[in-house]
């Protein structure tokens, strides 16, 4: 029933009132604590500080999901001062159980943990809310929370209130210490991670170390201060230090026992070695944190101004690799910008056949002609991708792969990885964020990545024959029809595409 209101709440739009929540208890203002002095993660990045100058960073692309939850621990474990998560989903399963007792780990020795979750999902949790702000280590807020907390309130409220409640915080981000910090599209879950039987999406992460935790730091305490955000302490629910314990034991127990977590540590792990192996990948450059803001009672839009901005600034090429695309014309001209002065432009999204979102590639192929007759190379993933190896972590394995990615790289030197995704949902209503860097030897790694996955082995090129008609290649076949995993998506496909395409 969760998917239902998600799915729902997708499908609804109005961004004519986008108000923010009114909060009862409203804390003073916060900030995140001073950059730690000591610890590993400090270690590193006082080096890379010396070295290079303070604005300085070191950068390393998470490709794989076991590299991208991999170093999520490890960022946490190494903590000694402070952790902060901002996620839009933080589901429940084996991935969302691991990273909370982690964190939790982290608030009982002394470290201080903020959690930012959107309120989408969150329906049956207040009593794990309400514990978690009730550790003296952890607090934690939500995004433009429900009033009402059970799901039948919560379907009134939706249709009561829909403009509001259609504004959500699809932001992604770690900071570990004030000098480390993760930013990219995963939520918190067993398929954003490849641990799930159904299907896994195969996404990217940034892992920086130095200034940039510190530039993220503004973003995180910009919306922890914000109209939108509210403290849990708004629940109204009593402590329970009986479900306290128990949950916090059974959380342990289900880590312990789930067979999907066996490729990763159960334990809070020393994890020197791998950060003595990580100082030596890092790669150097510097970077600008952008995020769309939430001001007062409303968000503020930058994202997409500035993504367009950074595709327009190529000279000799641009690659994009993003999971959900409705271009409308502007985007298909700046592409054909592009192209009239050289500059060569590829882009990988989802085909229908890997897609989780089909609404969304119902009102992508309209543009996906257009695409082509601008000069852009046009590749679709393919839902059985030979990435499927470090999309999904054994023991588990899913019946497709999906493309989660919103990445980009211009001229072989700038570098945006991040929420964004080239949609009206991302660009009109949700908040989104993500980094530009400015390092060619990162963009050669995440160039290096882009390009596989747009091989055959990986994906259809989508072309146009003598007619104009589009047709699929990938190493295996050719076909004139869209790849579709079933005829069941077929048919949804045609019944998304008379709903406005604004809504996604």
């Amino acid at each position: 029933m969760a998917a239902s209101i998600a799915l729902f709440t997708l499908l609804i739009a109005g961004c004519a009132t986008k108000s923010a929540p009114d909060d009862r208890i409203r804390p003073a203002p916060s900030y995140a604590m001073p950059a730690a002095k000591q610890g590993p993660l400090a270690d590193m990045a006082k080096r890379i500080r010396a070295e290079h100058g303070a604005e300085a960073s070191g950068f390393r692309a998470l490709d794989g999901s076991k590299d991208a939850l991999d170093w999520r621990l490890a960022l946490i474990d190494s903590a000694v001062s402070s952790v902060d998560v901002q996620t839009y989903l933080w589901y429940g399963d084996n991935v969302g159980r691991l990273i909370l007792e982690r964190a939790g780990h982290a608030a009982q020795r002394g470290v201080h943990v903020r959690l930012i979750v959107d309120d989408l999902l969150t329906v049956g949790m207040d009593q794990l809310i309400t514990e978690l702000e009730n550790h003296p280590n952890i607090e934690i807020r939500a995004f433009n929370p429900w009033r009402d907390r059970d799901l039948g309130g919560r379907v009134a409220e939706l249709i009561a209130e829909m403009e509001r409640l259609n504004v959500r915080m699809h932001d992604k981000l770690l900071i570990v210490d004030g000098v480390a910090a993760i930013f990219g599209g995963r939520n918190i879950g067993d398929h954003y991670f490849g641990l799930s039987d159904t299907y896994n999406f195969h996404d990217l992460d940034l892992l920086g170390i130095g200034h940039i935790a510190q530039q993220a730091n503004g973003m995180f305490d910009h919306f922890w201060n914000s109209d939108w955000v509210v403290s849990a302490q708004n629940l109204k629910v009593d402590p329970d230090p009986a479900f306290a314990s128990a949950k916090w034991q059974e959380i342990q127990d289900k880590n312990r026992e789930a067979e999907p977590l066996s490729a990763f540590p159960r334990d809070v792990k020393d994890w020197s070695a791998e950060l003595g192996e990580l100082a030596g990948e890092l790669h150097i450059g510097t970077s600008v944190v952008s995020y769309d803001e939430a001001t007062g009672k409303e968000i503020q839009q930058h994202m997409i101004g500035e993504m367009l901005s950074f595709f327009a600034g190529a000279e000799q090429e641009l690659l994009i690799t993003n999971a959900y695309i409705i271009p409308y014309q502007r985007g298909i001209d700046l592409v054909q910008g592009l192209t009239d002065r050289g500059v060569k432009v590829r882009i990988l999204t989802n085909s229908l056949a890997s897609h989780d979102v089909p609404a969304v590639n119902s009102h992508y192929q309209e543009w996906r002609d257009d695409f082509i007759k601008a000069g852009a190379e046009l590749y679709e993933l393919r839902a059985d991708a030979a990435i499927q190896s470090i999309v999904e972590v054994p023991p588990n394995h899913g019946e497709f792969v999906g493309l989660h990615t919103k990445a980009a790289v211009v001229d072989r030197r700038h570098v945006f990885i991040g929420s964004m995704n080239l949609d009206p949902r991302s660009g009109n209503i949700n908040a989104e964020a993500g980094a530009f860097v400015d390092s060619p030897a990162l963009a050669a790694d995440v160039v290096a990545l882009m390009e596989r996955d747009m091989t055959g082995k990986n994906a259809w090129q989508v072309l146009l024959d003598d007619k104009g008609d589009p047709y699929w290649v990938n190493s295996d076949e050719t076909v004139d029809t869209q790849p579709a995993r079933d005829g069941t998506q077929r048919i949804m496909d045609v019944i998304f595409k008379v709903l406005p395409k604004e809504y996604y």
